[in-house]
């Protein structure tokens, strides 16, 4: 029951009861040592803490010891399956696939290189039939796995045989429950609560245009296909927010990529990441190398417009949001200056460039200190990122974009398109409980979305002018105003 004289630590947890934990430097360390992603992480403080947040370091050691075994321990838990012939039980990401020929289910375990070869790990069917709805995920999924080595029918040799899952859902994500708790507090108490929820302390931040730049890293979260290019200082979290806080995300740092691995491997018959993942993120894009650029951009201007690739004969289609990041030097920070220049060559195609929806000037972004770690309590991130990835499906938000917008007709489609994309997802981020034109305040969409959207899209276009000026010389943002608002 939330009542007027209460504090917002108290309306916070009144509201979300078991999905607040408390975040704090030690506890951040504590799990830092332990190698945890944070969705474990938050589950184990929820489970091993008391009703003040306190965790209890030596049960969460010992069950981490025993339940969420790292990579070096694999031997050991060999020879106990192998001499022994002990199951072993333990926490793991597990991904499922199958063999036409053999008409067998199979597993594979990423983070112990399980299995050496095509075949060596099968999952038994009834297993299958009865977690089909967690274990048939397009992407990896969590949960506590019981493996077996038994001999192969077929071979005189062992193999690996999954004979029990346990889905690492520790609770039940009601999107209206939440949709319903964020009109207990006003817009500023929001922004604070999902800087928490991602392990950043709002208190840290010296100006609200500093969070709303790192709130921006969030929209691919919650809409899809939202395709963003970001320039950013070193040490302001880029890699830790794309590749630690979701696990329905996938960050690309440095190396090679080909267009199979992003988008169809004809000899695999198997789709690529922007089918299996909310966002791809390139990070360090500026040190990527590409196996067949000109493959790679002409398959990456098809999709960034309309979500589809052709790879031969083959036809995908996928949700992913495309994320280029990238560090940037002080004197590089300039938005009226060629700033893609050391992109690799094939982004320097305005035609490609246009596609991209907005620019995150990460240079609002405060570098990473010690006061911008979360303090406090805080949304369990798992829980948070749960929510964003059902609200990415849900439409009802672009309706009421689309009727709160008024645009003229002169709008380019794809100004207009980047503009809606990103309002939608500032909408869900923000505003979830406007699920109606009429639950809108106009002021507050033109302040927390619009505006934004407008300026972010903006420098998207003022860049594609430099790099293009015959093209998109002199070409500025189309007018658009909010419906309702008084001028």
């Amino acid at each position: 029951m939330i009542q007027n004289n209460m504090t917002f630590d108290e309306r916070f947890r009144a509201c979300f009861g078991d999905m607040s934990v408390r975040k704090s430097a030690e506890n951040t360390k504590f799990f830092a040592d332990q190698s945890l992603p944070s969705f474990i992480r938050d589950w184990l403080m929820m489970r091993f803490s008391d009703r003040n947040g306190v965790i209890d370091a030596r049960k969460i050691s010992e069950y981490v010891k025993k339940t969420v075994p790292k990579q070096e321990q694999w031997n050991n838990m060999l020879v106990d399956m192998l001499h022994y012939n002990r199951a072993a039980r333990f926490l793991a990401k597990v991904k499922i696939d199958f063999d036409m020929k053999k008409k067998q289910a199979l597993f594979s375990l990423p983070d112990f290189g399980v299995p050496a070869h095509k075949g060596d790990a099968v999952v038994n069917w009834d297993v299958i039939e009865k977690h089909r709805d967690d274990l048939l995920s397009s992407t990896d999924v969590w949960g506590i796995v019981t493996v077996r080595c038994e001999p192969d029918d077929k071979k005189d040799t062992y193999i690996f045989k999954l004979v029990d899952f346990t889905s690492f859902c520790p609770y039940h994500v009601d999107v209206n429950y939440f949709i319903k708790a964020r009109e207990c507090f006003t817009t500023e108490e929001w922004i604070d609560i999902v800087l928490g929820a991602i392990d950043y302390n709002a208190q840290g931040y010296a100006t609200q245009t500093e969070k709303l730049a790192m709130l921006k890293r969030l929209l691919p979260f919650a809409e899809r296909r939202v395709n963003l290019i970001e320039l950013a200082p070193k040490e302001t979290g880029k890699s830790y927010l794309f590749s630690q806080i979701s696990q329905y995300g996938w960050l690309v740092s440095g190396g090679s990529i080909s267009r199979a691995k992003m988008f169809y491997d004809i000899s695999k018959r198997t789709n690529g990441l922007v089918s299996n993942y909310d966002y791809v993120a390139l990070d360090e894009i500026q040190s990527i190398k590409f196996t067949d650029p000109l493959e790679m951009q002409g398959a990456l201007k098809g999709y960034l417009e309309s979500g589809e690739y052709h790879v031969g004969s083959y036809r995908g289609i996928g949700s992913a949001g495309f994320i280029l990041l990238g560090n940037i030097d002080t004197a590089s920070m300039d938005t009226d200056a060629d700033m893609f220049a050391h992109l690799p060559s094939i982004f320097h195609e305005s035609a490609l460039l246009d596609r991209f929806h907005g620019f995150i000037a990460g240079w609002d972004i405060p570098k990473m200190r010690e006061s911008l770690k979360a303090n406090g309590w805080a949304l369990n991130t798992e829980y948070f990122v749960e929510i964003l990835h059902a609200l990415r499906g849900e439409s009802v938000y672009r309706s009421v974009v689309d009727r709160l917008l008024c645009i003229g007709p002169d709008a380019a489609t794809r100004d207009t398109e980047a503009v809606k994309r990103l309002c939608t997802a500032f909408l869900k981020l923000l505003f979830p409980h406007v699920t109606d034109v009429c639950r809108a305040d106009p002021a507050e969409f033109r302040k927390y979305c619009l505006d934004p959207a407008l300026e972010m899209r903006g420098i998207i276009k003022k860049q594609l002018g430099i790099i293009d000026p015959g093209e998109f010389g002199g070409k500025s943002m189309p007018a658009i105003t909010v419906n309702g608002e008084e001028a």
